[in-house]
């Protein structure tokens, strides 16, 4: 194992624990604060989702390369910028880490710490939503991380902003996320039965765009190390 790996493990845990604690932790105050108001409740958990993403891709982009998105790691490994050999621990830590955000969030709201989600998030318009979703966060993604590096923490954090209302779905566009979200029955939850048909939505959303940048630009594969942001050297 590369010397380096635990500490970017880590790093990918500890990015979507918080990520996961803000989506979930600002939905619980969103709902609490709107007095009903869906609207409101939507825009507020948009807002602190999107703020944190660029605080966490900036203090972890070095590190590990901030993916916190399993998808984002898979496709880095198919374009040859992380080694499929490092993978499963990245995915394994941002489940992991997933997981442990929703716990967070629940018990910082005084609820416990698993409830089953009973959010009903189904059907064709749903699952489409995630391709969409996610092709458009991978492209995001590879056009910013190829031509203007500098601005992917601004670019990533704006676009999951604008895709919570443009998606029917609220635009997940993560499976560790997803199955984070089953785990907590309030605002932002999922419910489990519901969350196979995201994560595959997810995958194909995420390898569609990538073939397109492929062929947008051609020079991608080579310079795929660092999706995020550039990582330390090793």
């Amino acid at each position: 194992m590369n010397r380096s790996l635990p500490r970017r493990a880590v790093a990918e845990f500890t990015g979507t624990l918080f990520l996961v604690a803000t989506v979930v932790g600002s939905g619980m105050m969103a709902e609490r604060l709107a007095n009903g108001n869906a609207a409101l409740a939507l825009l507020t958990n948009t807002i602190a989702t999107g703020a944190a993403l660029v605080a966490l891709i900036f203090t972890f982009g070095g590190i590990s390369g901030a993916h916190f998105n399993p998808v984002v790691t898979v496709m880095d490994a198919l374009e040859r910028g992380l080694p499929w050999r490092e993978t499963p621990h990245y995915v394994a830590a941002q489940i992991l880490g997933g997981i442990t955000g929703a716990v967070v969030a629940n018990l910082m709201f005084g609820l416990p710490p698993i409830s089953l989600s009973h959010h009903t998030r189904s059907g064709g318009a749903q699952v489409f939503s995630e391709f969409v979703a996610t092709f458009g966060l991978m492209s995001v993604i590879w056009g910013c991380s190829r031509l203007r590096s500098n601005a992917v923490p601004f670019a990533v954090g704006a676009y999951i902003t604008a895709a919570y209302w443009f998606t029917a779905s609220t635009s997940f566009a993560n499976p560790a996320v997803t199955i984070a979200r089953s785990l907590s029955d309030t605002f932002a939850g999922i419910r489990p039965i519901d969350v196979p048909g995201f994560v595959a939505a997810q995958f194909l959303g995420a390898f569609a765009a990538t073939l397109f940048f492929r062929w947008l630009v051609p020079n991608l594969q080579a310079g795929a190390k660092g999706i995020i942001l550039p990582r330390q050297s090793e």
